[in-house]
């Protein structure tokens, strides 16, 4: 699904003008960025959680030619899940 068509179906399940739902999602995922700028996780009830994870140092080894190199440390974007979702997902969308 595309942005286009998860701003269409979005906006004729909420009874909204497409335009405003883009606005709407828009604002939700600036918030969500801010909070992310500030370290914070978002939880998402009955859906999970996104937090930002710090990746450590390490040492690479390119397999082609047995190179080492270090890897500096980074910041990654993480998504956990709710229980609900897993277990729905495990029995095969079958609940």
């Amino acid at each position: 699904m595309n942005n286009k068509e998860f701003i269409s179906e979005l906006s004729t399940r909420m009874g909204y003008k497409a335009s405003d739902t883009q606005r709407l999602v828009e604002n939700l995922v600036n918030a969500m960025s801010d909070s992310f700028l500030e370290d914070n996780a978002v939880l998402v009830p009955a859906f999970g959680t996104f937090e930002v994870k710090k990746k450590m140092e390490r040492i690479m080894v390119n397999p082609s030619t047995g190179q080492r190199m270090l890897v500096p440390p980074k910041l990654v974007l993480g998504f956990k899940p709710s229980t609900t979702w897993k277990d729905q997902l495990k029995s095969g969308g079958q609940d």
